[in-house]
């Protein structure tokens, strides 16, 4: 993907502001990134015309951030134009993968930066990287760790139990509800700290289904296996429960999506503690956003004798990420991105049908 028009995306909107209106995220770079990725250079132009009535400008700095000194403004959104000041200098000093190196631990426990947008505006900076080293594709990836840090929010503390050995999907919807849901993520988080489940269902990352030879209890399958069984579960559940808060529930699958595209970036002695911190922010999320029921996901008449087709299945993944790029909703543009990572790597046409189920509810409640 290194045909231009995501870096010019990149350069046009290099002035603008992580975020509008006091809190809410500028998803241009995203929704660009991920149009661009899936063959839709040609609309993202006119795709960031229509979203310019939504960015404001680059916030200035207050007092510039010494390198030695980086701690107390971590989490201080006043300070969001000295974060981008500082991390312009950084990539300027080193290559990105060493900043990206150094800086991920350090941010990793605040993942719930910005409803988590500060992981996700990485994950797609990085994996723009990962396609092609360009200037403008640098210059992303320090807005969006300046807006992680900016924005750096911890959950409340895990615990430290052993791994469960149920899979993905049991464990989310094992995740306890919070029970006040009225208002937005930041009330709804700091409740997580009340729940008594919480420690054990933060702090206990869900296994894969059982292998063959591997022993009672123990963590089946790599970091990176098991991070996208997690993607997949949230993708699934999605459908189920999306219905209550569609928008928000997205990021319990683009959260932990965007930590599997950086996981090609970083050593892999930072892939177990990425795993966890990626589950205990989709245990977050869904702990915030679940409903107390599900509903049936309606089954398209005569898709399901043809979804065992390749060709139609093919056809069917290009049309789910067209009716997201039609609804222009970045959102749902982002959440048929993950789906169809999801597919890719599992090959299970019902993720297609209930993605694009999903597509609707999220393009519906924006």
């Amino acid at each position: 993907m290194a045909d231009g028009v995501l870096d010019e995306a990149y350069e046009r909107i290099l002035a603008t502001g992580p975020e509008r209106d006091g809190w809410l995220s500028n998803h241009a770079p995203m929704a660009a990134e991920a149009l661009a990725r899936h063959g839709r250079g040609d609309v993202v132009h006119k795709w960031l015309d229509g979203y310019a009535d939504r960015l404001e400008p680059r916030p200035r700095g207050v007092s510039p951030i010494a390198a030695q000194q980086w701690r107390d403004p971590l989490g201080d959104p006043v300070r969001t134009g000295d974060w981008l000041d500082y991390f312009e200098r950084e990539l300027a000093l080193a290559p990105w993968r060493e900043v990206l190196t150094r800086w991920w631990p350090r941010l990793l426990p605040g993942i719930a930066a910005g409803a988590t947008h500060g992981v996700i505006r990485v994950g797609h900076a990085v994996r723009a990287l990962i396609d092609a080293e360009t200037a403008p594709r640098v210059a992303e990836l320090g807005h969006g760790l300046a807006y992680w840090a900016a924005r750096w929010q911890p959950l409340a503390p895990p615990g430290r139990g052993a791994y469960p050995t149920s899979d993905p999907r049991t464990a989310l919807d094992a995740v306890p509800r919070v029970p006040d849901q009225r208002y937005g993520i930041r009330a709804r988080l700091a409740q997580l700290a009340d729940l008594p489940d919480w420690p054990a269902t933060a702090g206990a990352v869900p296994n894969l289904p059982a292998v063959s030879g591997a022993e009672p209890g123990s963590a089946a399958g790599s970091a990176p296996d098991r991070l996208a069984a997690i993607v997949a579960a949230a993708v699934a559940r999605h459908a189920t429960h999306g219905y209550a808060n569609p928008v928000m529930l997205v990021h319990a699958a683009t959260a932990p999506n965007a930590v599997l595209r950086a996981l090609p970036a970083l050593p892999e002695r930072l892939w177990e503690p990425s795993l966890a911190a990626a589950w205990a922010a989709t245990a977050a999320v869904t702990a915030a956003y679940s409903p107390a029921e599900p509903r049936p996901v309606p089954d398209p008449a005569g898709d399901t004798e043809s979804c065992t087709d390749s060709v139609h299945d093919a056809e069917q993944a290009a049309e789910l990420f067209e009716v997201a790029a039609r609804t222009t909703d970045p959102h749902a543009i982002k959440f048929a991105d993950t789906a169809l990572d999801v597919y890719a790597a599992t090959g299970d046409p019902t993720t297609l049908r209930r993605a694009r189920h999903c597509v609707h509810l999220v393009a519906t409640d924006s």
